[in-house]
């Protein structure tokens, strides 16, 4: 972050994301009370702002049929009912496990890099998970996401991936919207082999995109790598949302709270949860053998956000771009594996 400076209200400096009351000093170091100083020109500058994120926001597109799994692959629980489990509610994981979960990391790592390199503008994002679909299957494995997650008022997700655009934080559904150059885009991936699920995801930039957006997906980046060098047996799963949102805090960003890092291993969510800020009540202690992801979401502006009528897709309240990067690590006796690298 850069120090303040002697500024009259006519800077066109962007304001930051917490503005001083009326009579306390202004922001950019004059010296002067806010409302002599900077209040009106932010009101101007935000005002104009909400227009433009109104104007430029993600609208849903169509979504074309379901894809078919040849009957070959095996399945997860959920492939027909779109209902699923917690599993035992065991977080430990035996090594013949951890065998499978490296296998299962090594080829959703292999699908998102191939996704990954098919991004430009002009490309939908219904031909990435057309891509993404066929990538699985011949690797052997079905696409987690498809089918799943079905509850009294929320359908199954009908995708192979989740494509999540600029403002929209998580599971975006694939549609048939261009992504445009200065777009950014995130692609999570998750498959099922052998049995258990490897999931991990990043976020792309396509085209030409402006800086802000490129800081805001490398600090994101970093956020994540900075969750995971957290993970010490013994220690609480807190640790590793502190450790995420002091680094997000020091650039200006806020931590995504709706949503959170989970277990994982035969079923597709468990109940272990990891949550991306600090949390004290995430007292669980981390054990030699866990599976779990780190997958922080982290945004340009406010840390709220709202669901659209789909009910799957997660768009800041405020439309202000989203980033977010994921891995499914292996708690070691010396820190994290991460299985899908």
């Amino acid at each position: 972050m850069t120090s303040p400076s002697m500024q009259t209200a006519s800077s066109p400096r962007r304001p930051p994301p917490s503005l001083p009351r009326p009579n306390e000093a202004c922001w950019c170091g004059s010296g002067d009370k806010y409302k002599r100083c900077h209040k009106e020109a932010d009101y101007l500058f935000l005002r104009d702002e909400q227009k433009r994120l109104e104007a430029t926001k993600i609208r849903p597109g169509v979504i074309s049929p379901r894809r078919p799994v040849p009957p070959e692959i095996q399945r997860p629980e959920y492939a027909e009912s779109g209902e699923a489990n917690r599993g035992s509610g065991r977080l430990i994981r035996t090594s013949e496990e951890i065998v499978r979960m490296r296998r299962a990391g090594k080829a959703a790592a292999q699908v998102l890099r191939t996704v990954g390199e098919a991004i430009k503008p002009g490309i939908t994002t219904d031909a990435l998970d057309a891509l993404a679909h066929e990538t699985t299957i011949k690797l052997g494995g079905y696409p987690s996401p498809l089918n799943y997650g079905k509850t009294e008022d929320r359908p199954p997700f009908p995708k192979s991936i989740c494509t999540s655009v600029n403002e929209i934080i998580c599971h975006g559904i694939p549609d048939s919207r261009a992504l445009q150059s200065g777009d950014i885009v995130n692609v999570d991936v998750t498959v099922f082999l052998d049995g258990v699920h490897g999931d991990t995801n990043a976020t792309f930039l396509v085209g030409e995109v402006d800086e802000e957006s490129q800081r805001l997906v490398r600090v994101t980046r970093e956020c994540m790598l900075k969750g995971i060098e957290a993970v010490k047996a013994g220690r609480p799963i807190s640790d590793i949302g502190r450790a995420i949102e002091q680094h997000a805090d020091a650039h200006g960003y806020s931590v995504v709270r709706s949503y959170c890092g989970h277990g994982i291993c035969e079923v597709f969510h468990n109940d272990l949860q990891i949550p991306h800020y600090f949390d004290p009540k995430a007292n669980t202690r981390m054990e030699v053998g866990m599976t779990f992801t780190v997958e922080p979401m982290i945004n340009a502006g406010g840390w709220q956000d709202r669901l659209w009528e789909d009910r799957w897709t997660v768009v800041t309240a405020d439309l202000k771009r989203s980033a977010q990067f994921e891995h499914t690590i292996l708690v070691t006796e010396s820190g994290a594996e991460i299985l899908t690298q």
